[in-house]
């Protein structure tokens, strides 16, 4: 048995395997937009190619995809640098900002309620 025999049976794992990583990596970025844009980029990439038959053009796409995963690992660790308040889209806390060495304390405005 080849080693292109024995990784054939291996295919559908790694291929799930590296959809699984693009979406979990895509949940790390900070901003909402850039987020949503990576997960429904990842999942139309593969419902585009979901049919491909030819062993060729699968190991094109894989390559193609863990060079995108790792564009992925750099852009979520930048985005973490310049994180802005969460959309309304998002849910979750309201308020400003505040607090002292690093801590994050929510509050919410006062005198519109």
């Amino acid at each position: 048995m080849s080693l292109t025999q024995a990784t054939k049976g291996d295919m559908p794992y790694q291929v799930r395997s590296l959809y699984r990583s693009l979406l979990r990596q895509s949940r790390q970025f900070a901003a909402y937009n850039f987020r949503e844009y990576a997960k429904r980029r990842t999942r139309d990439a593969f419902r585009e190619h979901q049919k491909e038959t030819e062993d060729r053009r699968i190991q094109e796409l894989m390559q193609k995809g863990i060079k995108e995963l790792q564009v992925l690992k750099r852009q979520t660790v930048i985005s973490q640098f310049y994180q802005l308040d969460k959309l309304v889209v998002e849910g979750g806390k309201t308020g400003k900002q505040t607090g002292e060495e690093g801590s994050i304390v929510r509050q919410k405005d006062t005198g519109w309620d």
